[in-house]
């Protein structure tokens, strides 16, 4: 391939486990002149199910490839996708009155840690006009009015569209989103929330988790199903606490650990690194 010009892929994919799934799969990229630079499996014996990702690069198009490995992915029964790593994934961040998992993503993509494009900013609140315009990202008020949800979901819904949207991020956005919005988008939407769930619900979890002197606090990211805060785990942080932290100080640590569970997932998420197996997920590293 000397001299000719590259494109890296990723290529992902599931199917029910058995002989010769690697051997396919790497022999169709070998006769597309491709060169393998990464590859990882994962077979579970529960639920019989193989799971792949394969990162490479070859002079072959992206169309051309993707009829070929039709082909070999109906044999195998496979779930699969292709994606040309050249093209960003544009991600919509949704954030209410909690700004810090908005700020700190907004800051990831300004410097590129995460590879994809901040496309727009929704907020049910007004607040983060400015600091989304810093950034030099489009912000959309967009309020639950008196006309109901159902019509405020549309309009995001619509600009999803508009904008090319590939993948939603809930950075503390505090409305429940309808289960008509969820199938609509199903494993492109990401959320984050504390791990004390299914304890300490409702409002101040950390106050709560501090009248039950609680000795680990942590986050969870996840995608969004109907089944509010159910969905696929992707990634969780937690941090050890004592006696001697005070409310505010669990808020505090709580703010810190949601950012960086959040951003981690979505970097994998946008990375082709998360297969949904079911309610659990394959986190490749």
């Amino acid at each position: 391939m000397i001299g000719r010009m590259t494109s890296q892929f990723v290529l992902t994919l599931s199917c029910p486990d058995r002989l010769g799934i690697v051997y396919a799969v790497s022999g169709f990229l070998t006769r597309r002149d491709a060169n393998i630079e990464d590859s990882q499996q994962f077979s579970e014996h529960g639920s019989g199910r193989f799971f792949m990702r394969v990162e490479f690069n070859t002079a072959a198009q992206r169309d051309e490839l993707a009829v070929g490995f039709t082909e070999v992915a109906r044999e195998f029964d496979m779930d699969w996708h292709l994606h040309d790593r050249a093209v960003k994934r544009r991600v919509l961040i949704m954030a209410s009155k909690q700004g810090h998992c908005l700020n700190d993503l907004l800051y990831r993509f300004r410097i590129g840690a995460l590879h994809g494009e901040a496309a727009a900013v929704v907020s049910n609140h007004p607040d983060w006009a400015d600091l989304a315009a810093s950034s030099g990202v489009p912000f959309h008020y967009l309020p639950v009015g008196p006309e109901g949800k159902a019509v405020q979901e549309q309009r995001i819904l619509d600009l999803i569209e508009e904008e090319r949207i590939d993948t939603v991020v809930l950075a503390r956005y505090m409305q429940i989103l309808s289960s008509d919005f969820c199938a609509k988008l199903p494993g492109k939407i990401l959320n984050i929330h504390h791990s004390f769930l299914p304890s300490f619900k409702g409002a101040k979890p950390y106050h709560q988790a501090h009248e039950r002197g609680v000795k680990l606090i942590g986050a969870t990211c996840h995608y969004v199903t109907a089944d509010l805060d159910e969905g696929p785990i992707i990634e969780q942080e937690v941090a050890r606490v004592d006696h001697a932290h005070s409310p505010e100080e669990l808020v505090a640590a709580g703010r810190d650990l949601e950012s960086t569970c959040l951003a981690r997932g979505l970097a994998a998420h946008l990375d082709d690194r998360v297969l949904i197996n079911g309610t659990k997920t394959v986190v490749f590293r």
